[in-house]
């Protein structure tokens, strides 16, 4: 790809985790493609159950792949060279340029003398990159001012003076708290850091910003450096978020004259986007739970993906959910299975490498005749496919480390390229599959509820609604904070 006009690298760091940094990478990424230029996302370490499958078949943090759609770009392991996947609360899997190089626990892997090593691996990652693309639109994680970690650090402020980025501090207003946070988080940067520090963003602010203007002014007093604006909080774009720190704060009751579909609300779920489609579909009302009753009052119970499949299992047996969801398929209830939900539904897990847990084996659901083995190799791919009858093209990705095994003969839920089939339909009413993504297609939806709503909805095109929203993203972003000034701070 030849670059016409080269800009400097841009990047968005927080005072604290979740505070719309990701969202706000998107955007630009879209504003930059828009002005002509071609942007390309960079995230140094990312820690996520939410993952993606690169065209070459690597994994990769599912926000990179999000902004590489901004960016109107195919996602690559460059954007995101290093991902943490949590497998408990001690240890992660280690994602390394797109492949898995083990687990290590926190102390293993904060403390290990291979830091130095790792971000030369970063380096060599973001310098391929800014060899294809320009600008590099970089996005930090959590919060810069962690002065335990800053000595190990690879991802923030480290990284942006190695690549020479014009820095934005981003701060969640609607959370409060915002002027301890700022100042606190700037007074405690190096002076080489804070120089990297363009500017200020405030984000989610909710009423009427003409009302903090002496905010704003008191900020740019006790920080040194300008707030060049203040994002609306916003309902009506739809930008996948990072993290499902935020799925416990979403509806978890059902509504009467909707098709009610509950999401079990495993403790290690991975890949929650999977059902972002689904919540937009004006038949349905999507919800989570981790209540017995919230399953009992589903028309439809989904168990989802998870990055610890056995630890999750045990869990829903401990806390009677596992009992709850075999009781909504014996009730006539539809039950389906994503991935680690898929291989939760069969007849027993076998995991004799332990690379999940220390339990060797341990029963399924029993609702679908499968079996599965746990594996050392991880399956990560992009996916077309049909699905059932249909010969509609449809797309999704893998992402597991198991494979199941079907007792009998099954008709399969989808047929993918090569050959190959995908998950155990046992009935209109219960199926379990592989496929991440399967329901962003409209003609799985339409199966899926069937059985509860004779209304039929319009197809959309998902992926020219995505990149919809991220114009939608581009534009209030325009309106509300001071382009030029970022167009100023990377212009060579």
């Amino acid at each position: 790809m030849e670059i016409q006009r080269k800009l400097r690298p841009v990047m968005f760091v927080g005072t604290s985790s979740d505070v719309g940094k990701s969202v706000i990478t998107a955007g630009f990424c879209r504003i930059f493609k828009q002005d002509g230029y071609s942007p390309a996302p960079f995230k140094a370490q990312n820690m996520s159950l939410n993952s993606y499958a690169t065209p070459e078949g690597l994994e990769i943090g599912r926000a990179q792949a999000v902004q590489a759609e901004a960016a109107g770009v195919p996602c690559h392991t460059d954007m995101n060279p290093v991902l943490l996947k949590p497998t408990n609360d001690q240890s992660a899997q280690v994602i390394l340029n797109g492949k898995s190089i083990g687990n290590q626990s926190a102390k293993e892997y904060f403390l290990s003398s291979d830091r130095t090593e790792l971000f030369e691996e970063v380096k060599c990652a973001y310098q391929r990159l800014a060899s294809r693309y320009s600008p590099i639109v970089m996005e930090g994680a959590g919060s810069i001012s962690e002065l335990n970690l800053k000595k190990r650090d690879i991802t923030n402020m480290r990284m942006a003076i190695a690549a020479g980025a014009a820095t934005y501090l981003i701060t969640d207003i609607d959370r409060g708290g915002i002027f301890a946070s700022l100042y606190g988080t700037m007074a405690l940067l190096e002076p080489e850091e804070k120089a990297c520090i363009k500017g200020i963003i405030i984000n989610k602010f909710r009423g009427d910003a003409d009302l903090f203007q002496d905010g704003k002014k008191i900020i740019e007093e006790l920080c040194g450096v300008p707030v060049i604006g203040i994002v609306p909080y916003f309902k009506d774009i739809f930008i996948e978020e990072e993290d499902a720190v935020s799925l416990k704060l979403k509806r978890n009751q059902p509504v009467n004259g909707k098709v009610n579909i509950a999401v079990v609300l495993l403790s290690r779920m991975s890949n929650f986007t999977d059902f972002d489609r689904l919540d937009k579909d004006s038949r349905v009302n999507l919800y989570y739970t981790h209540h017995r009753e919230g399953i009992a009052s589903a028309d439809i119970v989904i168990v989802p993906g998870s990055k610890n499949t056995i630890e999750d299992l045990v869990e829903l047996r401990q806390n009677g959910l596992a009992e709850a969801i075999v009781q909504a398929y014996k009730n006539g209830k539809t039950v389906i299975g994503i991935c680690g939900g898929y291989q939760m539904m069969g007849e027993i897990i076998k995991d004799p490498q332990q690379i999940e847990s220390a339990v060797g084996e341990i029963a399924g659901l029993g609702i679908l005749p499968v079996e599965t083995i746990l594996l050392n190799e991880k399956t990560t791919r992009q996916c077309h496919f049909t699905y059932r009858d249909s010969l509609e093209e449809c797309i999704g990705y893998e992402i597991h480390m198991g494979e199941t095994l079907v007792h009998g003969v099954a008709q399969p839920v989808a047929f993918l390229e090569g050959n190959h089939t995908d998950g155990y339909f046992l009935s209109d009413k219960c199926w379990g599959s592989y496929l991440h993504g399967i329901l962003d297609n409209q003609v799985v939806i339409n199966d899926l509820v069937s059985p509860y709503t004779d209304l039929k909805v319009e197809d959309v095109d998902y992926l020219e609604f995505r990149s919809e929203q991220y114009d939608k993203l581009a534009v209030l972003l325009r309106e509300n904070l001071d382009i030029d000034q970022v167009y100023q701070h990377i212009k060579v």
